[in-house]
């Protein structure tokens, strides 16, 4: 009897086994996805954050990585472009780079002397003679080694943009050095630009850029240094009635992104959004020159100000009386450093 009732017992589980294995082999319902199905992705989102408007060199260049990165990347990657510190201000935004909060950035030089002293060699006053010289240095060793230079920290550069020379601006004329004196100047958050005026015997106060208008019309500052399409974008010709065509230094910007972001995205979509980063730079440099020479052209035809452009001796005169502020900063920068950005002044 035990035979029989093993044999039907092991009957019963041959049965079982095979209503198993045929349900395995059906056909799945709609509502039981295969395991087999490929994952739908999101797309990569960088946000691109800056402070001043879209009608800019960088708000221009910004908004050209984000249309081509997205028609040559179509599906792997969204650029949210934020101007005129939409998203971050001047104090904010490179805490937020650093928490992930926006993934790309582009500020001024002058804002990086806290991760690396280096880079001061860009606000040394009337370094260098105009904007080739400014292009030979940054494509040296030494200004190419400042992008990768603040790794460590979580920041990575991948370019730089002109903005372009800046001028002086104020509330008299400024011809001569010692006509600074005792003048209020905005500047930057940088040593160097504190020293700038203080050899001037002129006064500077930090000022982030949204608030410089509202600043020279109060009277809080008297003037300050930024180049034409900065000028114009902020209406400073409204209320500044001078400005010196000194071009006795540089606002440009890094672009920056989060090393760890960019570090981390796929080998191949980092490589085409360096390649378009490269291919960006180039236009947005070339459309700095035209963006100021526009902009200086629509403030002279104002009427509000005047334009006066320092000649030669005064040009001379000024560079003399800014040697301190060289020496004082040559450790910081370096004697390579100084003597490459020298050298950059001569025909390569």
């Amino acid at each position: 009897m035990f035979g029989t009732m093993g044999r039907a017992l092991l009957a019963v589980l041959a049965l079982a086994c095979a209503s198993v294995i045929q349900a395995a082999d059906e056909p799945q319902t709609a509502n039981q996805p295969t395991i087999h199905e490929p994952a739908i992705h999101e797309p990569i989102v960088i946000k691109f954050a800056h402070v001043v408007a879209e009608n800019t060199p960088k708000g221009q260049g910004a908004l050209m990585f984000k249309r081509l990165a997205e028609e040559r990347l179509p599906g792997r990657v969204r650029v949210e472009v934020y101007p005129n510190s939409s998203l971050f201000g001047d104090g904010k935004e490179m805490e937020a780079l650093l928490l992930g909060d926006v993934q790309m950035l582009a500020p001024s030089l002058a804002k990086f002397e806290q991760y690396t002293r280096k880079v001061q060699i860009f606000d040394l006053p009337f370094l260098f003679d105009d904007i080739d010289a400014v292009d030979n240095f940054q494509r040296s060793p030494q200004g190419q080694s400042l992008l990768t230079s603040m790794q460590g920290k979580g920041i990575l550069g991948l370019a730089y943009w002109h903005n372009g020379m800046k001028q002086l601006s104020a509330n008299r004329l400024l011809l001569e050095p010692g006509d600074a004196r005792g003048l209020k100047f905005r500047v930057q958050a940088s040593d160097v630009l504190n020293e700038q005026f203080r050899e001037l015997r002129a006064i500077s106060r930090k000022m982030s850029f949204a608030e410089v208008y509202q600043g020279l019309q109060t009277g809080v500052v008297n003037g300050t240094e930024n180049t034409w399409s900065n000028y114009e974008s902020q209406k400073v010709n409204e209320v500044q009635k001078y400005f010196t065509e000194s071009n006795h230094g540089l606002v440009d910007y890094m672009v920056i992104t989060n090393a760890k972001f960019w570090n981390g995205l796929p080998p191949d979509l980092r490589a085409e959004l360096e390649k378009i980063m490269a291919e960006v730079t180039v236009k947005v440099n070339q459309e700095a020159e035209r963006l100021n020479r526009d902009a200086r052209q629509r403030i002279l035809a104002s009427g509000t100000s005047e334009i006066h452009p320092l000649t030669a001796q005064q040009r001379a005169d000024w560079r003399e009386a800014m040697q301190p502020v060289w020496q004082k900063f040559r450790d910081n920068v370096g004697a390579d450093f100084l003597q490459a950005a020298e050298a950059s002044n001569r025909p390569q």
